[in-house]
């Protein structure tokens, strides 16, 4: 063999080893692509513990009662004996109309009703006509009353929309809404709003799969977005029988007494309530995770002797967190949790910075979640 062969044999030899090495190292250092590596098994033992199951909505919070107090009479305001803020009770005067007209109208009918009765009611036709000038004189009357306006119930001033000199026509006396009833629209018009400030509720609206679930009585705790540290503890009073549509989404309305709201709590402000619908204290329980549920059977994987073994259980109070387990387990017993799997080469070069083949600093997105074994 000659100098000039061996030479050439030797450097394809180096080459050979030198690209062996280049790729080994490129393996160890990225891993193969997309290869996702299994984290040793979670588990978690069953243990004794509270488990609640709750329903979840978002609603606003709404008087018990508000009441727009309008005049039933026609007439030019002479008086307005109120502003926005005062507390006021049932039956007492808001503001005034004119009453020269109405008192008029009285006195015409009271001197109508005296002249029948100096007739007499001896036949029909004056019978008859002494009863029409009895109910002229109480419609007057009626007119004469409606010149005042009074405060349909006990609450706050919220709304004074006239004024001393304004011209008004008559309409209903007043018109509220009540959280009792399925409609809860507050009520806005009128020429003044009386609010009760006092005993607010929460109206919130539920999905049509959680109803069935809510009752009356049942505990709640609201959250007001404006008070976020400042759970509100309440109850559901009542459960709308008609759902509302909007968007083919089907939901029901749910009225909660809140049993001390804090100061400054309004009407109008949005809120989330969670509702307690079912619970139980103290009783066998694992991690919701490992339960899985198949056309109404349940199990749970359990860890023997290193071996992962699936048994049947009996649920009761299912949570978001935790299954209340009533038989098929003891206390102590390893449930296997779902396995989290992370990507070594993707890890890699995240720390990295750089994704092979660029020469320039570039990342993926997402990177897998390590797993924790006990």
């Amino acid at each position: 063999m000659t100098r000039r062969r061996r030479s050439l044999l030797i450097n394809g030899l180096l080459v050979v080893v030198l690209l062996g090495a280049g790729v080994a190292g490129y393996l160890v250092f990225f891993g193969s692509s997309g290869s996702a590596q299994p984290t040793a098994a979670r588990t978690a033992a069953a243990a004794n513990r509270d488990v609640s199951e709750t329903v979840t909505a978002s609603g606003t919070v709404q008087s018990s009662f508000s009441a727009a107090a309008s005049f039933g009479a026609s007439g030019t305001v002479t008086e307005v004996n109120v502003k926005v803020g005062d507390v006021v009770t049932k039956g007492q005067q808001l503001a005034k109309l004119d009453p020269t007209q109405a008192q008029l109208q009285v006195d015409i009918a009271q001197g109508n009703l005296n002249a029948a009765l100096d007739k007499g009611t001896g036949t029909t036709a004056l019978l008859t006509a002494y009863r029409q000038t009895q109910l002229a004189l109480q419609q007057a009357k009626d007119n004469l009353a409606a010149t005042t306006l009074t405060a349909p119930g006990d609450g706050t001033i919220t709304s004074v929309t006239g004024s001393v000199g304004q011209k008004v026509g008559s309409g209903n006396s007043s018109s509220s809404t009540s959280s009792t009833t399925s409609t809860t629209t507050a009520t806005t018009s009128g020429f003044v709003v009386v609010t009760d400030l006092k005993n607010l509720v929460l109206h919130a609206n539920v999905s049509e799969s959680d109803v069935s679930k809510l009752k009356a009585d049942q505990a709640a705790s609201v959250t007001v977005n404006a008070m976020s540290t400042q759970p509100i503890q309440a109850k559901v009073t009542q459960v709308d029988l008609t759902p509302t549509t909007s968007n083919n989404v089907v939901q029901y309305g749910v009225t909660l007494t809140l049993t001390e709201p804090p100061a400054g709590l309004r009407p109008g402000q949005s809120a989330s309530v969670e509702v307690t619908v079912s619970s139980a204290t103290n009783v066998l329980a694992v991690p919701a995770a490992a339960v899985q549920t198949v056309s109404g059977a349940s199990s749970v994987q359990v860890m023997e002797n290193g071996a992962e073994t699936r048994k049947t259980v009996e649920i009761g109070v299912r949570g978001d967190q935790y299954v209340e387990i009533k038989s098929g387990l003891t206390a102590g017993e390893e449930v296997v949790l779902p396995q989290v799997t992370t990507s070594t080469n993707q890890n890699r070069q995240q720390q990295q910075g750089t994704l092979p083949g660029t020469g320039t600093g570039g990342q993926r997105n997402g990177g897998g979640f390590t797993g924790t074994g006990r």
